[in-house]
Protein backbone atom coordinates (compact mmCIF):
# COMPACT_ATOMS: atom_id res chain seq x y z
CA UNK A 1 0.00 0.00 0.00
CA UNK A 2 1.33 3.42 -0.98
CA UNK A 3 0.54 5.80 1.88
CA UNK A 4 0.00 9.40 0.82
CA UNK A 5 -0.85 12.28 3.15
CA UNK A 6 -2.02 15.51 1.54
CA UNK A 7 -2.07 18.93 3.14
CA UNK A 8 -5.65 20.18 3.45
CA UNK A 9 -6.94 23.74 3.63
CA UNK A 10 -10.70 24.39 3.29
CA UNK A 11 -9.94 27.23 0.87
CA UNK A 12 -8.38 24.67 -1.47
CA UNK A 13 -10.87 21.82 -1.11
CA UNK A 14 -11.26 21.40 -4.85
CA UNK A 15 -7.47 21.28 -5.24
CA UNK A 16 -7.30 18.35 -2.81
CA UNK A 17 -9.96 16.37 -4.67
CA UNK A 18 -8.46 16.98 -8.10
CA UNK A 19 -5.01 15.99 -6.82
CA UNK A 20 -6.46 12.82 -5.29
CA UNK A 21 -8.11 11.97 -8.60
CA UNK A 22 -4.90 12.59 -10.54
CA UNK A 23 -3.04 10.19 -8.22
CA UNK A 24 -5.61 7.40 -8.26
CA UNK A 25 -6.31 7.57 -12.00
CA UNK A 26 -2.67 6.84 -12.86
CA UNK A 27 -1.57 4.57 -10.01
CA UNK A 28 -0.49 1.01 -10.81
CA UNK A 29 -0.67 -0.08 -7.14
CA UNK A 30 -3.15 0.51 -4.29
CA UNK A 31 -2.91 4.01 -2.84
CA UNK A 32 -4.27 5.33 0.43
CA UNK A 33 -4.72 9.13 0.38
CA UNK A 34 -5.32 10.88 3.71
CA UNK A 35 -6.11 14.60 3.97
CA UNK A 36 -4.43 16.34 6.90
CA UNK A 37 -7.53 18.18 8.14
CA UNK A 38 -7.02 20.16 11.32
CA UNK A 39 -10.50 19.21 12.53
CA UNK A 40 -9.35 15.59 12.51
CA UNK A 41 -6.08 16.29 14.34
CA UNK A 42 -7.61 17.33 17.65
CA UNK A 43 -5.05 16.77 20.40
CA UNK A 44 -2.20 16.52 17.90
CA UNK A 45 -2.10 20.03 16.42
CA UNK A 46 -2.53 22.90 18.83
CA UNK A 47 0.07 25.51 17.93
CA UNK A 48 -1.24 29.03 17.29
CA UNK A 49 -1.44 30.17 13.70
CA UNK A 50 1.54 32.33 12.74
CA UNK A 51 1.03 35.50 10.71
CA UNK A 52 3.42 34.12 8.08
CA UNK A 53 1.54 30.82 7.84
CA UNK A 54 -0.18 30.72 4.44
CA UNK A 55 -2.07 27.39 4.76
CA UNK A 56 -3.62 25.18 7.43
CA UNK A 57 -1.07 22.47 6.70
CA UNK A 58 2.11 24.50 7.07
CA UNK A 59 3.06 22.46 10.14
CA UNK A 60 0.67 19.49 10.24
CA UNK A 61 2.75 17.86 7.48
CA UNK A 62 5.41 17.09 10.06
CA UNK A 63 2.95 14.90 12.01
CA UNK A 64 3.00 12.25 9.25
CA UNK A 65 5.65 10.04 10.93
CA UNK A 66 3.67 10.11 14.19
CA UNK A 67 0.42 9.27 12.35
CA UNK A 68 2.24 6.25 10.92
CA UNK A 69 3.44 5.21 14.40
CA UNK A 70 6.98 5.71 13.07
CA UNK A 71 6.72 2.55 10.99
CA UNK A 72 7.30 2.18 7.27
CA UNK A 73 7.31 4.84 4.59
CA UNK A 74 4.83 7.59 3.79
CA UNK A 75 4.58 10.37 1.24
CA UNK A 76 3.47 13.92 1.99
CA UNK A 77 2.28 16.33 -0.71
CA UNK A 78 0.88 19.85 -0.68
CA UNK A 79 -2.66 19.95 -2.07
CA UNK A 80 -1.86 22.50 -4.79
CA UNK A 81 -0.44 19.85 -7.08
CA UNK A 82 -1.39 17.73 -10.07
CA UNK A 83 0.20 14.32 -10.63
CA UNK A 84 0.82 13.38 -14.27
CA UNK A 85 2.65 10.11 -13.63
CA UNK A 86 2.24 6.80 -11.82
CA UNK A 87 2.78 7.58 -8.13
CA UNK A 88 4.39 4.14 -7.82
CA UNK A 89 7.35 5.52 -9.78
CA UNK A 90 7.93 8.01 -6.98
CA UNK A 91 7.28 5.43 -4.27
CA UNK A 92 9.90 3.15 -5.81
CA UNK A 93 12.59 5.79 -5.21
CA UNK A 94 12.59 5.06 -1.45
CA UNK A 95 16.14 4.68 -0.14
CA UNK A 96 16.69 3.27 3.34
CA UNK A 97 19.85 5.31 3.94
CA UNK A 98 17.75 8.48 4.21
CA UNK A 99 15.25 9.74 6.77
CA UNK A 100 13.48 11.93 4.21
CA UNK A 101 13.72 12.50 0.47
CA UNK A 102 12.64 15.61 -1.42
CA UNK A 103 13.35 17.77 -4.45
CA UNK A 104 16.16 20.09 -3.39
CA UNK A 105 15.03 23.36 -4.95
CA UNK A 106 16.89 26.64 -4.87
CA UNK A 107 13.63 28.59 -4.87
CA UNK A 108 13.81 32.35 -4.31
CA UNK A 109 10.50 33.93 -5.32
CA UNK A 110 10.80 37.67 -5.94
CA UNK A 111 7.28 38.63 -4.83
CA UNK A 112 6.06 39.34 -1.28
CA UNK A 113 2.59 37.77 -1.57
CA UNK A 114 0.97 34.78 -3.28
CA UNK A 115 -2.56 33.36 -3.54
CA UNK A 116 -5.31 35.13 -1.55
CA UNK A 117 -2.77 37.79 -0.63
CA UNK A 118 -0.97 35.37 1.66
CA UNK A 119 2.65 36.16 2.60
CA UNK A 120 5.40 34.81 0.37
CA UNK A 121 8.40 34.18 2.61
CA UNK A 122 11.95 33.31 1.68
CA UNK A 123 14.13 30.88 3.56
CA UNK A 124 16.76 28.22 3.02
CA UNK A 125 15.32 24.98 1.59
CA UNK A 126 12.08 26.67 0.55
CA UNK A 127 9.62 24.18 -0.96
CA UNK A 128 11.73 21.16 -0.01
CA UNK A 129 8.98 20.16 2.43
CA UNK A 130 6.18 20.37 -0.15
CA UNK A 131 6.87 16.80 -1.33
CA UNK A 132 8.50 14.51 1.22
CA UNK A 133 9.10 10.78 1.25
CA UNK A 134 9.32 9.97 4.97
CA UNK A 135 11.27 6.98 6.24
CA UNK A 136 9.21 7.32 9.40
CA UNK A 137 11.34 5.10 11.66
CA UNK A 138 14.15 7.64 11.21
CA UNK A 139 11.91 10.61 12.01
CA UNK A 140 11.12 9.90 15.65
CA UNK A 141 12.13 13.43 16.68
CA UNK A 142 8.93 14.65 15.00
CA UNK A 143 6.72 14.13 18.04
CA UNK A 144 3.50 16.15 18.41
CA UNK A 145 5.13 18.19 21.18
CA UNK A 146 8.09 19.06 18.98
CA UNK A 147 5.97 19.83 15.91
CA UNK A 148 3.80 22.19 17.94
CA UNK A 149 6.64 23.96 19.73
CA UNK A 150 9.55 24.12 17.29
CA UNK A 151 10.10 27.32 15.27
CA UNK A 152 8.62 27.05 11.79
CA UNK A 153 11.94 27.53 10.03
CA UNK A 154 13.49 24.79 12.16
CA UNK A 155 10.86 22.39 10.84
CA UNK A 156 10.94 23.45 7.20
CA UNK A 157 14.73 23.55 7.07
CA UNK A 158 14.91 19.98 8.44
CA UNK A 159 16.94 20.90 11.53
CA UNK A 160 15.17 18.08 13.35
CA UNK A 161 17.38 15.62 11.46
CA UNK A 162 20.65 16.99 12.88
CA UNK A 163 22.57 15.55 9.90
CA UNK A 164 22.24 16.92 6.35
CA UNK A 165 23.29 13.55 4.93
CA UNK A 166 19.95 12.09 6.05
CA UNK A 167 18.15 14.22 3.45
CA UNK A 168 18.03 12.41 0.13
CA UNK A 169 17.13 13.92 -3.20
CA UNK A 170 14.31 13.27 -5.66
CA UNK A 171 14.18 14.07 -9.38
CA UNK A 172 12.98 17.60 -10.05
CA UNK A 173 10.17 16.27 -12.23
CA UNK A 174 8.35 15.27 -9.02
CA UNK A 175 7.97 18.88 -7.85
CA UNK A 176 7.85 21.20 -10.85
CA UNK A 177 7.23 24.73 -9.58
CA UNK A 178 4.74 26.22 -12.02
CA UNK A 179 5.67 29.67 -13.37
CA UNK A 180 9.05 29.50 -11.62
CA UNK A 181 10.78 26.49 -13.16
CA UNK A 182 11.39 26.70 -16.92
CA UNK A 183 8.39 25.50 -18.91
CA UNK A 184 8.83 21.92 -20.12
CA UNK A 185 6.99 19.29 -22.08
CA UNK A 186 4.51 17.51 -19.84
CA UNK A 187 6.26 14.26 -20.73
CA UNK A 188 9.17 15.54 -18.63
CA UNK A 189 7.01 16.47 -15.62
CA UNK A 190 5.58 14.01 -13.10
CA UNK A 191 4.04 16.45 -10.65
CA UNK A 192 2.95 20.05 -11.18
CA UNK A 193 3.09 22.31 -8.13
CA UNK A 194 0.98 25.48 -8.34
CA UNK A 195 2.91 26.97 -5.45
CA UNK A 196 1.99 30.63 -5.97
CA UNK A 197 -1.68 29.84 -6.62
CA UNK A 198 -3.61 27.30 -8.66
CA UNK A 199 -6.16 27.81 -11.44
CA UNK A 200 -8.98 27.15 -8.95
CA UNK A 201 -8.41 30.75 -7.77
CA UNK A 202 -9.86 33.42 -10.07
CA UNK A 203 -6.62 35.39 -9.85
CA UNK A 204 -4.62 32.42 -11.19
CA UNK A 205 -6.93 30.93 -13.81
CA UNK A 206 -4.36 31.62 -16.52
CA UNK A 207 -1.30 30.28 -14.71
CA UNK A 208 1.02 27.84 -16.41
CA UNK A 209 -0.46 24.41 -17.22
CA UNK A 210 -3.89 25.59 -16.05
CA UNK A 211 -5.56 23.70 -18.92
CA UNK A 212 -4.23 20.41 -17.55
CA UNK A 213 -5.78 21.10 -14.16
CA UNK A 214 -9.17 21.96 -15.68
CA UNK A 215 -9.04 18.81 -17.85
CA UNK A 216 -8.36 16.72 -14.74
CA UNK A 217 -11.26 18.34 -12.91
CA UNK A 218 -13.57 17.50 -15.82
CA UNK A 219 -12.46 13.86 -15.80
CA UNK A 220 -13.12 13.72 -12.06
CA UNK A 221 -16.63 15.15 -12.46
CA UNK A 222 -17.62 13.18 -15.55
CA UNK A 223 -16.92 9.45 -15.54
CA UNK A 224 -15.65 7.55 -18.53
CA UNK A 225 -12.84 9.90 -19.52
CA UNK A 226 -9.49 8.36 -20.38
CA UNK A 227 -6.67 9.72 -18.12
CA UNK A 228 -4.09 8.78 -20.77
CA UNK A 229 -5.53 11.55 -22.94
CA UNK A 230 -4.94 14.27 -20.35
CA UNK A 231 -2.29 15.81 -22.54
Amino acid sequence: MIRVFVGYDPRETVAFHVLNHSIQARASAPVSVTPLMLDQLDGLMWRDRHNLQSTDFSFSRFLVPHLCDYKGWALFMDCDMLVLDDIANLWNLRDEQYAVQCVKHDHRPPEDTKFLNQPQTQYEKKNWSSVMLFNTAKCTSLTPDYVNMAPGLELHRFHWLKQEKLIGGLPKRWNHLVDYDPEQSVSDISNLHFTSGGPYFDTHRDCGYASLWFEERERMLFSGADPSKSH
